[in-house]
């Protein structure tokens, strides 16, 4: 402590207090990073993705209980773990509320697409695919997909991508019982694989 004698000049006396204040750490987005190439910082999905991807998760205006017995509602979003209520089950879901849930989580997937397929170009289908997949899976369990397309390694992306059909149902009371595959998401990757397949490595942009 600087007592009230003090000689210390009064410059001296605002560098020490500078010296504990604490450091604001600014976050930036990836694309604004200096040094750093975002090979498709520009790209958003396309009008066409955005249907398809609606297709696939199949709008509901209401709350329901998906393949895993989750409670879910409006573009395959979930409410919560388990099964929806009875109270739920009832609950109106309008249109504007399923728009907004799919801006927000679409904004989101496409994001994550950019920021971890940062160095290799991809094609417009190749990135709808990534982010329909990135969407049904979130960004987290998306990583192993996107890291692989991030290597150019197509062979390992549909790899990955077929081997994620298998759902864990919940029973009455919520707990999670043995893994099954899913048809309809074994049909879902093929639609999402089709752009990484061997017939489209012709199409890929030149870097």
């Amino acid at each position: 402590m600087i007592s009230r004698g003090s000689c210390w000049p009064s410059a001296e006396l605002a560098k020490t207090k500078t010296q504990w204040r604490p450091r604001r750490i600014k976050h930036e987005p990836p694309k604004e990073i200096k040094g750093v190439e975002m090979a498709n910082e520009n790209m958003s999905m396309s009008a066409s993705g955005r249907a398809e991807l609606r297709r696939r998760e199949d709008v509901r205006l209401q709350y329901y209980n998906d393949l895993a017995n989750n409670c879910t509602f409006g573009v395959g979003a979930l409410a919560h773990h388990g099964p929806c209520t009875a109270e739920e089950l009832v609950r109106p879901v309008t249109a504007a509320q399923v728009d907004t849930q799919l801006a927000a989580r679409l904004h989101t997937a496409e994001a994550g697409v950019r920021r971890h397929v940062n160095r290799q170009a991809l094609t417009q289908a190749q990135f709808d695919a990534l982010v329909s997949y990135t969407f049904n899976l979130g960004v987290r369990g998306a990583r192993s997909v996107l890291d692989a397309a991030n290597r150019g390694a197509d062979a390992d992306v549909v790899t990955h991508m077929n081997n994620n059909v298998f759902v864990r149902p919940r029973d009455a009371h919520g707990r999670r019982l043995r893994a099954i595959r899913s048809q309809g998401l074994a049909n879902r990757r093929r639609e999402e694989t089709a752009p990484f397949q061997p017939t489209q490595l012709n199409a890929r942009p030149a870097r």
